[in-house]
């Protein structure tokens, strides 16, 4: 095995410095548990040996040495030749590669293991664009894996990364660190507890709780990834996005910071506490850039409104709010069906405008409310303060109030107009080519309805008064044409009218039959 030294740069023989090769000083103290390793060779400006030990050489003076392809740079250093280990101080630079390179103000290295213990006020690693400062690292050449113990401090391009306790992997560009971890930049902080950053992909590798935080949202995440670079966050588990008053929270999520915008698989809810509502549905996405949100996918929402709460199920449901994130509408489509206290509808379609308190359902609507179902082109129920005040009904308006299992009151027209008072109905007026089947009832003892004949007719237009939310009297306004039958006589064909359907089995009777179709 061929060892030396490097030549000391200025040596003289009136310095009593002596020019031994490495060989010879093997020789003499005879280090046989070392041959299979590389020596570490040296040049320095002055050096002795160590009157104590006698194999170690005691080097100051522009210290250079050498190692398998590292280059390390001190004011002084120990070299011990049995142990093949070098300890230097003040001013070290050590060269581990062409891109990296450590600085600090102490060093052992071990030559036989290969690794490097710095410390110093301020040891810097610098791997290309990369910065690592601690007061100490630990660099283990054969991984090429810096680790530090006592708080780091990473600066890569505009990104900085703090941490307790970590480590980094110059061959792969990684970081591995542990313990009030912080990612940040100028537009974006990540805070965490253990985490995996590479600084060639940008990405970080999330594996513990972690929130993180830009100018619009905070994002948790328990497991995922996230890329500073674009600001993209994927979570898969514990996944939650908050925008001011606004939560979603699902299994999967994709959200992006330049966008604002927010993807989310399975589980979906979106909880908005300023507008009282909670959206639910198997996929789901929130824009609040473009200031909307919709789920499907067994979707509902709840949007509770004073003293009433709605709830409305359908294939899609869209949320709209306006700049100041106020909620301004919600539009439901392809078999909606939804569910209040004093009115229940279905229909293909329900547009809920929260700015005019008012409800439109739309393609095939049905919509009940005590013991009435009405069916229209279009329906639209008004609301003021949390209960309904007015309904209308637009285009083959009918009507239907249930007596027994054969009969029924019904009411048909062009169109009609219901009218409430804090929920419950006072009186409807029913407009153009109006056609009536009305059963009388009388009261013989208190509390006691019999049937005593039905009103079968046409008019104009038509009022129905309520009471106790039932029909109570009804008068024709313009050409009546009205009949009254025994119960016995009223002919076959006279007993429904055209148009009639009955949908009681269709009727949600509480919130969770809205998704009953």
């Amino acid at each position: 095995m061929s060892l030396r030294c490097l030549k000391p740069k200025c040596l003289t023989q009136a310095s009593g410095m002596l020019r031994y090769a490495a060989v010879a000083l093997l020789m003499v103290v005879g280090v046989q548990h070392v041959e299979a390793q590389k020596l570490i060779t040296y040049e320095a400006g002055m050096g002795t040996r160590d009157k104590v030990d006698p194999d170690v050489w005691i080097l100051y003076k522009k210290v250079e040495a050498h190692h398998e392809g590292m280059v390390l740079y001190a004011d002084s250093a120990l070299l011990n030749t049995q142990r093949n280990d070098f300890t230097a101080f003040r001013n070290i630079k050590i060269i581990l590669t062409d891109t990296t390179v450590v600085y600090g103000q102490r060093l052992y290295y071990d030559g036989n293991t290969k690794v490097l213990n710095i410390w110093g006020d301020t040891v810097r690693l610098i791997d290309g664009g990369t910065v690592l400062k601690s007061n100490n690292l630990v660099y283990d050449r054969n991984t090429e894996t810096a680790t530090y113990t006592e708080w780091g401090h990473a600066v890569n391009g505009r990104r900085t990364l703090d941490s307790r306790q970590g480590h980094y992997n110059s061959a792969f560009d990684e970081f591995y660190i542990y313990g009030d971890v912080v990612l940040a930049d100028t537009s974006s902080s990540l805070y965490t507890d253990t985490l995996i950053y590479n600084t060639k992909t940008e990405r970080a590798d999330i594996v513990s709780a972690t929130r993180i935080y830009s100018d619009s949202a905070v994002v948790y995440s328990e497991k995922g990834f996230y890329y500073s670079a674009s600001r993209y966050a994927v979570s898969h588990r514990a996944s939650r996005v908050e925008n001011g008053a606004k939560t979603l929270e699902c299994d999967t999520l994709h959200y992006s910071e330049e966008t604002n915008h927010a993807r989310a698989i399975g589980h979906v809810c979106i909880v908005d506490t300023v507008n009282n509502t909670v959206c639910r549905g198997g996929y789901g996405e929130n824009n609040q850039e473009q200031h909307y949100s919709y789920v499907t996918d067994s979707a509902l929402v709840r949007y509770v409104d004073k003293d009433d709460t709605l709830y409305m199920h359908a294939d899609t449901i869209y949320l709209y709010s306006d700049e100041n994130n106020k909620l301004c509408a919600v539009h439901a489509y392809h078999k909606a069906k939804l569910y209040r206290d004093d009115v229940q509808g279905m229909s293909d379609s329900v547009y809920y405008s929260v700015v005019d308190s008012l409800i439109v359902l739309y393609y095939s609507p049905v919509a009940w409310y005590g013991e009435q179902q009405c069916t229209a082109d279009t329906i639209s129920i008004f609301l003021d303060s949390g209960a309904v005040k007015l309904a209308k009904l637009d285009g083959h308006c009918f009507t239907v109030e249930k007596v027994d299992s054969l009969k029924f009151n019904q009411v048909s027209g062009a169109r009609g107009v219901v009218h409430f008072d804090k929920g419950s109905p006072l009186y409807a007026d029913v407009f153009e080519n109006v056609k009536t089947v009305y059963h009388i009832t009388e009261e013989p003892e208190k509390g006691i309805q019999m049937l005593i004949g039905v009103n079968v007719g046409t008019g104009k237009d038509m009022r129905i008064y309520f009471n106790d939310k039932s029909p109570d009297r009804v008068v024709t306004y313009g050409a009546p044409d009205m009949y009254t039958y025994p119960l016995s006589k009223l002919p076959a064909d006279q007993r429904l009218l055209p148009g009639f359907a009955w949908y009681s089995d269709r009727r949600p009777a509480r919130w969770q039959d809205v998704f009953k179709w």
